[in-house]
């Protein structure tokens, strides 16, 4: 007996309604541009972040990003730049980038769901919840570079400076 495997492709469900119901349940306000674009703003330990969130149905894909509330001036981008490097390699999931164009400094991740019949709540949590500690952990060391003219490396270890013992 011959079997006949056949290959069906189903379409994971749009990801940003679950995201919109989650954000409901946490009394956040956002903003649903379109049925493929979403934002919100979300508050953080030194600042507000502003969560954007887009549905590519042709790629199966949700694109995440965790936008800072500062812009690196042009003569800070170098050294900003090679802080979020440096950053980088700390992270297990996403990534630090810089909108060239206005240098906004942001996380970033892009969740491929081919496969799978849409996103988890727990995923978007997760997600979410990585974007805004790793956005408030690194946030001091963007402040080290930006106002107090420290070096990158300088900046990171001042920082990440762990503290021993209590108060």
């Amino acid at each position: 007996m011959t079997m006949v495997s056949t290959s069906i492709r189903h379409s994971p469900s749009n990801p940003l309604d679950l995201i919109e119901d989650l954000l409901v349940r946490q009394d956040m306000l956002f903003k649903r541009a379109s049925k493929e674009e979403l934002s919100a703003d979300a508050p953080g330990r030194w600042c507000d972040f502003n969560l954007y969130f887009a549905w590519r149905r042709e790629a199966d894909a949700l694109h995440f990003s965790c936008a800072m509330d500062l812009r690196v001036p042009a003569p800070k981008r170098r050294p900003v730049s090679e802080l979020l490097t440096s950053a980088n390699e700390r992270l297990w999931l996403g990534h630090f980038d810089m909108w060239s164009e206005d240098g906004l400094p942001m996380f970033r991740h892009t969740l491929p769901l081919r496969g799978v019949h849409g996103a988890s709540s727990e995923q978007i949590e997760d997600l979410v919840e990585t974007a805004l500690v790793e956005c408030d952990r690194f946030y001091p060391a963007l402040q080290f570079v930006l106002w107090g003219d420290k070096e990158p490396d300088e900046a990171l270890r001042l920082a990440l400076l762990d503290t021993i013992g209590e108060a």
